[in-house]
């Protein structure tokens, strides 16, 4: 029998991945299914960027090119970091990877030693922990309160940091609640991380997705100090609704960039070479799609939202950012469904997808139990269509 390393052995799959292939499952079967598991915009790729990807093959760009990104599509990046962000960052401090994803894996593997701790606050991204696991890091897990809608406290990140703390992960807007930080308690917990020396890595890939009043800001903005600390990550997946096409970037600090360019060259080399000029167009070009989008997605966070909280012993905070609901489900569990109980927020998953044929993510995944998130990345007809099935399937439970 082939022995797996340690390393492997303790990491969860995506619970996210999971429920989504569940789902397509079952509508290959032939179920008419409805998802909200998946955190992909379901509108396509803008004309204009497909467009600059088909020139690029059409001029035979399919070869091997630098590990960190081509020029054209870094000084696309420097341009977006300085129109949209207020951050200047040369050439040498960036780097192109295979989605934010990727970005953030590089910088853990660069970063961590055995052992080291990376506080990440709860609710979290599913793959933030497993990452840390894989890079040898420590995840040290710190649970926020939903009366702040899951925002991190200065006292709570102060009593989390020990002499093994290296890393904090910060998310704004957040995956899985939608939360965004205001930027007075970003800076207040900002301060904090530096002058305890850890790196913050700002996982930004939400940032345009943004509603009402709410006004996005990046970490490294902050202050000098800040901006020395701070890994900025980012991507073209949510914005421009190019999830497939794998595409991410980190901003930081050269050294730091360097070595994340010194591991991608003997990882993958680079992301797909025909890709990268359509990436800079989205930076680069009309930016009307990314606008309607983000209208189109606000109306049905508030339908969703109206619908949710309509369900007895429901509740959630509307969302700032992103596109997904985090609501309580916790009177829902310990109750019996047709096929048996229903203990945890996965079961109730299983049994919502089962039952009424509608796709969630069970919160613990997310270091949230109790909690199912869902995501608004889908039609108004499906979210009113999906919101009502899962309203008449907890009906169901005793």
């Amino acid at each position: 029998m082939i022995q797996l390393s340690k390393r492997v052995q303790g990491v969860q799959p995506s619970a996210t991945l999971g429920m989504a292939a569940k789902a397509k499952a079952l509508a290959a079967a032939g179920h008419r299914v409805i998802s909200f598991a998946t955190g992909e915009p379901d509108f396509d790729t803008p004309l204009h960027i497909k467009e600059a990807a088909k020139k690029a093959l059409d001029r035979g760009m399919t070869k091997y090119v630098q590990v960190g990104g081509i020029p054209e599509l870094i000084a696309a990046v420097q341009t977006k970091l300085k129109r949209d962000n207020h951050l200047d960052y040369t050439k040498e401090e960036i780097i192109i990877t295979c989605g934010a994803k990727d970005a953030i894996f590089t910088t853990l593997l660069v970063l961590l030693n055995e052992g080291d701790e990376v506080i990440i606050p709860a609710p979290y991204w599913v793959s933030f922990p497993e990452q840390v696991k894989i890079a040898g890091g420590a995840p040290k897990i710190v649970t926020t309160d939903a009366t702040r809608k899951f925002r991190l406290t200065p006292k709570q990140l102060e009593a989390s940091i020990t002499p093994k703390s290296r890393v904090v992960i910060l998310n704004s807007p957040c995956n899985p609640t939608g939360s965004a930080y205001p930027r007075d308690e970003l800076a207040a917990l900002v301060d904090i991380a530096v002058n305890h020396n850890l790196v913050i890595i700002s996982d930004e890939i939400y940032e345009k997705l943004i509603y009402g009043n709410f006004t996005h800001t990046s970490v490294a903005t902050l202050s000098d100090k800040a901006r020395a600390s701070t890994i900025t990550v980012n991507g073209v997946s949510k914005t421009y609704a190019m999830t497939g096409w794998r595409m991410g970037f980190a901003a930081g600090p050269k050294e730091v960039i360097d070595k994340m360019k010194t591991v991608q060259g003997q990882q993958i080399s680079s992301i797909t070479s025909f890709i990268q000029p359509a990436c800079a167009e989205a930076f680069l070009g009309p930016q009307d799609d990314v606008k309607k989008m983000v209208k189109e997605f606000a109306t049905r966070r508030d339908l969703m939202h109206e619908q949710l909280t309509a369900i007895p012993k429901i509740t959630a905070h509307l969302p700032e950012g992103a596109f997904f609901h985090f609501p309580n489900v916790q009177y829902y569990l310990g109750k019996r469904s047709p096929n048996g109980p229903v203990t945890t927020d996965a079961d109730l998953a299983e049994y919502l997808l089962e039952q009424a044929h509608v796709a969630v993510v069970g919160g613990s995944a997310s270091g949230a139990p109790g909690y199912i998130r869902l995501s608004y990345a889908t039609s108004r007809e499906d979210i009113e269509e999906g919101i009502k099935k899962i309203k008449d399937a907890l009906e169901k439970l005793t």
